[in-house]
């Protein structure tokens, strides 16, 4: 069956996965935490059913890239890695080298494939004080129950097997990937997870600026009138007859003067008029904040969970 890379099958496969994009994700081997590399693309058959993750070791300058079966991975979204099952950095490494501008046949494909069957190259690590047992076929060991707490883990010393070119031994033409289903059926099937969402409204304030209040002075003039009473002295000059005018005085008091003179000093008020600045009044310009509540409304979507059990027993923690 004819393969091709995701990118060519579906250039528009982000859209299919919402956004959840497995390439340039983290291969992780499951159990030891330990990284063997990135994905860095997928290859699909026909009908484009997930067949191999292309691996990206990057231990040589150029980077080796081997293939990892789909039912031999398990894709943890939440984390952005994919684990793969039983399997070890240094075991993928010795993996048959996948070159992109070779074509993809059956030889290359059962060179892949009995790397992954034999028991014998692909032991699972075992401490060192227990014996090892080779005899453990690698779906069994995809079947065990996982440990998740990667941070709590520390791998233990562990003894590999070395790992030998397994001869092929398979049907050309009647050799159908559902065939084996240890290989290639989604190991996600026990291991799903299913993101739940919710809509909230969020409440916010933020400071902004809704106008400008200027005070500032000008001068205006006006014409003042003011009143002031003055006073001015004038000389009156009176002459009366007396009662006694005609009568004879005697000789003594008779007194004749030349140049007589009478002086009497004049005064008058003048208006002093200036101006003077005096305080008239004070303006104070101060700031108060008023308090009220804005309400709004809106309308929230939330996922909720449907399951359908089909009568069979589920255990919902």
């Amino acid at each position: 069956m004819v393969l091709h890379k995701l990118t060519e099958f579906d250039p528009n496969y982000r859209e299919t996965f919402e956004g959840n994009d497995i390439k340039n994700m983290g291969v992780y081997a499951e159990g030891t935490d330990e990284r063997i590399g990135s994905i860095s693309d997928v290859l699909v058959d026909e009908e484009g059913h997930f067949r191999y993750l292309i691996v990206d070791l990057g231990f040589w300058i150029f980077g080796k890239k081997v293939l990892l079966p789909v039912g031999r991975s398990r894709v943890d979204h939440n984390a952005d890695r994919v684990y793969a099952v039983g399997m070890t950095r240094a075991q993928a490494e010795n993996l048959p080298e996948y070159d992109e501008n070779q074509t993809l046949d059956y030889d290359y494909e059962e060179r892949v494939r009995g790397g992954y069957r034999s028991s014998a190259n692909y032991a699972k690590p075992v401490e060192t004080s227990a014996p090892i047992n080779v005899s453990t076929p690698l779906e069994a060991e995809a079947s065990a129950p996982l440990n998740t707490n990667y941070q709590a883990y520390q791998a233990p010393s562990v003894v590999e097997t070395p790992i030998a070119t397994p001869t092929p031994t398979y049907n050309r033409d009647a050799y159908k990937y559902e065939g084996e289903p240890s290989l290639f059926n989604m190991n996600e099937q026990d291991h799903q997870t299913l993101r739940l969402y919710e809509e909230r409204l969020i409440a916010n304030k933020r400071r902004q600026k809704t106008g400008e209040v200027t005070i500032g002075k000008h001068i205006e003039t006006e014409t003042a009138r003011v009143a002031v009473p003055i006073e001015k002295e004038r000389v009156v000059i009176e002459r009366v007859t007396p009662d006694n005018a005609g009568r004879a005085v005697p000789a003594g008091e008779a007194n004749f003067r030349d140049g007589e003179v009478a002086r009497m000093e004049v005064y008058e008020e003048t208006a002093d008029i200036h101006k003077e600045t005096v305080l008239r009044e004070e303006v104070r310009v101060k700031k108060v904040v008023d308090h009220e509540t804005v309400q709004a409304q809106d309308t929230i979507r939330r996922e909720e969970l449907d399951i359908n059990t089909n009568d069979l027993p589920v255990e919902e923690r």
